[in-house]
């Protein structure tokens, strides 16, 4: 990982106090999945807040916290691309966040990332949640692109000898829309948390990077704490 990267790690998942803490102030790929119009704002402006139902998790998202170490130790040995635990930001934004699976630099100096699932059921394309969620992280990370993994199981027990796989190639034009609807997600949180109108904005000066692939061509974002 390069020191680039290294500098923009803000917790490690394995800390889960500190990840749940990080992660509360900014926006996630797992807040940005279920993004896709003006009612999900609303749902997901609950869900941060805690306003509306929680998920504690089941007996599915078990078998997927016991069986990633294994699929991501597949995902080193035929990919290269290592296990990650880390809480990364942006490079603009900062309230920008995402926790990918799987992280490394090719020799080419591009980043490439890792996504890891477990289902019981067979697909034949992948969900539209999961792919925000890469998308997300595409964002987050400056990733190229994604290796998606999935471990279709019965009953908990893996039915293939391999999980399957498929590269997912960065889609800016996917990513532009998903940092308009977490824009007005953060809006609704400052407005929910303050009581007031969100500031007005004033442009960001564009990295060289993302100057050079127009990634980040959005406002400053405030967030209250």
């Amino acid at each position: 990982m390069t020191p680039e990267l290294q500098a923009r790690i803000l917790a490690d998942s394995r800390d889960r106090v500190a990840w749940l803490r990080a992660r509360a102030r900014g926006i996630t790929a797992t807040d940005v999945a279920g993004l896709s119009g003006e009612a999900s704002i609303t749902r997901a402006a609950d869900a941060k807040l805690g306003a509306g139902p929680r998920f504690g998790g089941n007996a599915y998202t078990d078998h997927g916290r016991r069986r990633e170490p294994e699929i991501a130790a597949w995902v080193a040995a035929t990919h290269g691309i290592l296990p990650s635990s880390a809480l990364f930001h942006a490079e603009v934004e900062k309230r920008h966040l995402a926790t990918p699976d799987g992280i490394c630099v090719d020799g080419d100096g591009r980043v490439l990332l890792a996504e890891i699932k477990t289902t019981n059921k067979s697909w034949r394309t992948i969900p539209r949640t999961y792919l925000r969620q890469v998308w997300w992280q595409q964002h987050v990370l400056g990733a190229e692109r994604t290796l998606f993994v999935w471990e279709e199981h019965d009953d908990f027990n893996p039915i293939h000898d391999e999980p399957r796989s498929v590269w997912i190639e960065r889609d800016d034009k996917e990513i532009g829309q998903l940092v308009a609807l977490a824009t007005r997600l953060i809006d609704e949180l400052y407005r929910r948390t303050t009581g007031q109108a969100p500031p007005t904005r004033t442009p960001l000066a564009p990295s060289r990077r993302s100057a050079l692939r127009e990634r980040d061509m959005f406002r400053a974002l405030a967030l209250s704490e």
